[in-house]
């Protein structure tokens, strides 16, 4: 699903314009990422799931062109861990 259908269908549910569910769907993507970005660690939302912030070790690598070992280092990324209830409404 595209995010053009998204918000057709966010739309078409909420009986709403796409134009107020484009807006919506903009302002709780843009919460989460303003959210992650400042002092929040996790954001859960009930049925969908936790967004979090997860660091990843320093670890070696090789560079796929050259061959050459390199260190990558420590850093931060986003993550996500799926609710029960989207877990359970998949199977």
């Amino acid at each position: 699903m595209t995010k053009s259908e998204l918000v057709s269908k966010m739309a078409k549910d909420a009986g709403i314009t796409q134009k107020a569910a484009d807006l919506a769907l903009k302002a709780v993507v843009g919460a989460i990422h303003d959210s992650l970005k400042g002092s929040e660690a996790s954001i859960r939302i009930a049925d969908l799931g936790t967004f979090k912030l997860s660091t990843r070790k320093a670890r070696s690598g090789v560079n796929p062109r050259t061959g050459q070992k390199m260190q990558i280092p420590e850093r931060v990324v986003p993550s996500f861990t799926a609710a029960k209830a989207l877990k359970e409404s998949v199977k």
